[in-house]
């Protein structure tokens, strides 16, 4: 095994020889069909959800795309890195050689490692969204185009695509980056989030019951109802503490180099995730679930 992968690079090696280890076979089958299971439902429901955010148009298009973007990376979680896990899962069982998993290892962790840091960052940036959208009032919508968002977007996926490329060669600076990135967004996002408590609060104790008498002035001038963006970063920040919740212990498992019961727990654990947006997007965004009820019923039409 030690020809598989290069001098230094310990903790691919580890990971590994877990994937070709032989567990008792229920263990196996167990994992197996739980992912292939959670690989069809984050498929299917994040093609609904794509197609949902397309019909609303209460969701400003630049927020609605850092949406789709998150979408976008479960779809691929479901669609591409669960079958090539599963496949890897299950080389004890089905007798792939050690060459031809160690190839589908490589791309299933450089696949992951690419969707996981783009999902990452763009629930940062969805945090520092709607930070902006309460600070700027009416230079908001200037600030916050759709143009810039597509640039900020592409940045994202560059990133990514480096992330993966760098844990495709294996480099122990891949996970080095990863600690960067996932320590930069949590920054970022608890940063915004405490922001944005501290200003409803102060604002809040200015307006006293005024607030539920009509939209305010916030910023530099624009008419923010404020039930209104109280829902809606609820909403975000139940999409990214779960996010967290999911992502964390697969963190702790790499640095610990855990068993193999314990390693494919925490690394189904963050495909679980991709299944879970969805349901977080119909319970706490009202349009999306309204755009979903609409999308399944015209599936049922057919």
């Amino acid at each position: 095994m030690a020809n598989i992968s290069r001098p230094g690079d310990a903790t691919f090696t580890s990971k590994l020889n877990q994937a070709l280890s032989s567990p008792p076979a229920s263990i196996i089958e167990l994992f197996s069909t739980l992912n292939i299971f959670l690989s069809i439902t984050a498929s299917l429901s994040n093609a609904l959800i794509l197609i949902a955010l397309h019909k609303v148009s209460s969701i400003y298009p630049p927020t609605k795309l850092f949406f789709r973007c998150l979408a976008i990376t479960d779809l691929g979680v479901g669609l591409l890195v669960q079958p090539l896990y599963v496949a890897v899962i299950m080389s004890p069982l089905i007798k792939i050689n050690a060459h031809d998993v160690s190839y589908l290892f490589q791309v299933t962790f450089a696949l992951s490692w690419c969707l996981c840091g783009v999902s990452i960052l763009t629930s940062a940036g969805i945090s520092v969204d709607r930070l902006l959208a309460l600070l700027l009032g009416l230079r908001y919508r200037h600030v916050v185009s759709l143009r810039r968002v597509r640039v900020v977007i592409i940045c994202f996926w560059l990133i990514g695509a480096l992330g993966g490329a760098i844990r495709m060669k294996r480099i122990d600076l891949s996970f080095k980056g990863a600690f960067v990135i996932l320590t930069l967004s949590l920054t970022i996002t608890i940063f915004c989030y405490t922001t944005i408590h501290l200003k409803l609060r102060h604002q809040q104790a200015q307006l006293h019951d005024n607030v539920s008498q009509g939209p305010v002035a916030i910023g530099g001038g624009i008419p923010l109802n404020i039930a209104r963006y109280r829902k809606s970063v609820s909403s975000i920040l139940w999409v990214q503490l779960a996010l967290v919740t999911c992502y964390i212990p697969s963190g702790i498992g790499l640095m610990l180099s855990v068993n193999y019961m314990a390693g494919r727990a925490t690394e189904t654990l963050v495909f679980i995730n991709s299944s879970l947006n969805p349901i977080l997007y119909c319970w706490k965004i009202r349009e999306v679930k309204q755009a979903m009820r609409e999308t399944i019923r015209q599936f049922y039409c057919f």
